[in-house]
């Protein structure tokens, strides 16, 4: 066993990190993980974090890990306690608003500038990296440009660019890469015991996303609402069949992103209530509305999020399926990602030629883009299915 089983994929990666660990002069204060969605940035950051609090000793030789182990064994208590998110010097921070203000980051600057308590390090995981603000960002400079002696900065973001280019500079790249198709489903058969066709199924239908493909293979609503994502493009024969189903869509991501937060949002109402005093109040007093509003307004800011976040996975899965679709046109003897719509697929691609589906295509990065930009996403998802028609 080791931190590193679960970074599908990524040989080089965990080469280099492994190294880091083992080698001091390898190692660095600062650390900016990138690559596509799903491609394990935060699962890699997590595991570097866990070897580099490990308790196999210089020698090899302790505790749990056994004569000989490296850093990183995976069942000492330190791997253990950082994987499930508990150790005492290792703070992971995932924001589920749209940005990192300012104020969370003076807060992790002051966190970061105490030395470790238990561990051999401070690590601070920022697994949303790319959310920092501008000023929020240049905030953090200071404390990545001159870190106290122990602390490790790990940031995740998407790509380099995504990052400003002060912090970009200071930090050593690590780049992932999309994991293959059946590494993804090696994965699940190994570590969450999920039936071999399905893991295949569930891999190949999320594009070698790993989080997605385990939701695919143990959620059969999930299926299930991702087939009535791609009946749109089955569907959409005119401009009320484009505008109907258009709203469809979002209807079902607001209803998904909905049921994702409610009862959470439940949860922390009656959890600041009580923490308050209040919770049996009929109405709140005016000095304690405040708090409460700026609870409601983080919870807002988090629906949003889900909202696009569930929509653009959407649009994802529908552009998934004209690349099937320009596949069959080109002949491009490859896979299809949907390959148990491949009936279907023909038939979509007799209707057209390539210079179509990649229009097709270009609608929908287009309405990705705008929702993204906070366009109204009814009015971004209209126009994309109007595109759509024959």
């Amino acid at each position: 066993m080791s931190v590193w089983d679960d970074v599908a994929g990524q040989p080089e990666v965990v080469a280099q990190l492994r190294e880091a660990v083992a080698i001091p002069a390898a190692m660095t204060h600062a650390w900016l993980f990138t690559g596509p969605p799903g491609s394990g940035r935060s699962t890699a950051a997590r595991a570097f974090a866990a070897a580099l609090q490990c308790e196999v000793n210089d020698d090899g030789a302790v505790g749990a890990g056994g004569p000989g182990a490296e850093r990183g064994c995976g069942v000492c208590h330190a791997c253990r306690t950082v994987l499930a998110g508990t150790h005492a010097d290792v703070q992971v921070v995932a924001t589920e608003k749209l940005s990192i203000g300012v104020d969370d980051v003076r807060a992790l600057v002051q966190r970061a500038a105490r030395a470790p308590s238990a561990g051999r390090w401070r690590v601070v995981l920022v697994e949303d990296a790319d959310r920092f603000t501008e000023h929020s960002a240049n905030t953090l400079l200071k404390s990545i440009e001159e870190p106290p002696p122990r602390t490790v900065w790990l940031l995740c973001a998407p790509s380099p660019e995504d990052m400003v280019t002060t912090i970009q500079s200071r930090c050593r790249p690590v780049r992932l890469r999309v994991p293959s198709v059946e590494d993804v489903a090696a994965l699940l058969v190994r570590r969450d015991g999920i039936d071999p066709t399905m893991a295949a199924y569930a891999a190949r239908a999320a594009q070698s996303h790993v989080g997605l493909a385990r939701r695919l293979a143990r959620d059969e609503g999930a299926r299930l609402r991702r087939r009535q994502v791609l009946q749109l493009a089955f569907e959409v024969t005119g401009v009320g069949e484009a505008v109907v189903r258009a709203g469809e869509l979002v209807d079902v991501a607001s209803e998904e992103a909905t049921a994702a937060t409610a009862e959470r949002d439940a949860a922390e109402r009656a959890d600041l209530l009580r923490s308050l005093g209040a919770e049996a109040a009929g109405s709140l007093p005016p000095a304690l509305r405040s708090q409460v509003k700026a609870l409601e307004d983080d919870q807002k800011k988090r629906a949003t999020r889900a909202k696009r976040d569930v929509l653009d996975r959407a649009l994802v899965d529908l552009a998934s399926l004209y690349r099937d679709v320009l596949v069959v046109q080109l002949g491009a003897g490859v896979d299809l990602v949907n390959a148990e719509l491949g009936r279907e697929v023909a038939g979509l691609a007799r209707r057209g030629g390539p210079e179509q589906t990649l229009a097709r295509l270009d609608a929908i990065a287009t309405a990705r883009r705008r929702i993204s930009a906070n366009v109204n996403p009814l009015l971004a998802v209209e126009a994309m299915a109007l595109a759509l028609r024959p």
